[in-house]
């Protein structure tokens, strides 16, 4: 029986083999990687990625999925953890000594922010990431300062890894077909980011970004002076989208971490 793609789950199911063989040769497995795909859906791309791995780990939240997967794979070869990616504990997954977790999947776009920011917590344990999203959350992502894609988003994961936009997926590799374009992105961990206090970055941040149109002087009154914005190297007649990471970095750490400032912590910030 085909499987009705629900849209509350955000499935679309990708199912052009040459697209499909194109995200293979990116993320190229090999036999000794510890590989775990969220969201694989009718296992296309599991398919092809046990083609090259002795086993894999899958993530999937739709149990008429997981039956399917259950029945169609032997144990030994795909580990299938039936749950909530946002919820899920990527760092419980055993790797082998020496080596990292390898991330992979076609990410529903209604939970793409969330997802990504979760996935943030296991960088460490992390080799790298390969995900099919919405071109313009790709685009967000991987934004320059100055642009009109560059955000909070791209703030808090280029603090987090070093991103790539691989390339463009048409709607039309999909079933069913998207209403938008999608994208490959490559997320490599940064193996030592800038010291400072994560949800202080995110509360300055967020704040940065809460009216964009404004000079960041004025985002930022009431948590900085303007001598602590120009301290961090910011113009503060500058707006907030034409700021680098590295200065909002050196704004968070000349505040005090976000539990002594009363301001809210990632979880209570809107994504």
């Amino acid at each position: 029986m085909k499987h009705i793609a629900r849209k509350r789950f955000g499935q679309n199911f990708l199912q052009d083999d040459r697209v499909l063989g194109d995200i293979i040769e990116a993320i190229a497995p090999v036999p000794g990687d510890t590989m775990v795909e969220i969201g694989p859906g009718l296992a296309a791309m599991t398919d092809l990625l046990l083609k090259s791995l002795p086993h894999m780990h899958v993530v999937e939240l739709d149990r008429d999925l997981v039956a399917r997967l259950e029945k169609r794979f032997p144990r030994e070869k795909l580990t299938i953890h039936s749950g909530d990616a946002l919820k899920f504990d990527f760092g419980a997954i055993p790797v082998p000594e020496g080596r990292k977790l390898r991330v992979v999947g076609n990410l529903p776009y209604n939970i793409s922010s969330p997802l990504l920011f979760h996935l943030a917590e296991f960088a460490p344990h992390v080799e790298d990431q390969h995900f099919m999203l919405q071109k313009e959350v790709v685009e967000r992502m991987v934004a320059e300062p100055g642009t009109k894609a560059y955000g909070r988003l791209s703030v808090m994961l280029q603090w987090r890894y070093r991103m790539a936009l691989m390339f463009v997926v048409p709607p039309e590799a999909f079933d069913p077909p998207p209403k938008v374009e999608s994208a490959i992105v490559r997320m490599v961990p940064i193996a030592e980011p800038l010291p400072c206090d994560l949800p202080t970055l995110e509360a300055v941040v967020a704040k940065a970004f809460s009216q964009r149109r404004k000079v960041i002087r004025n985002c930022l009154a009431g948590m900085f002076t303007e001598q602590q914005i120009v301290d961090a190297g910011i113009d503060p007649g500058t707006r907030p989208e034409t700021v680098p990471m590295e200065a909002y970095v050196a704004l968070a750490n000349s505040l005090k971490p976000v539990e002594q400032l009363g301001q809210p912590t990632p979880q209570q910030v809107p994504r």
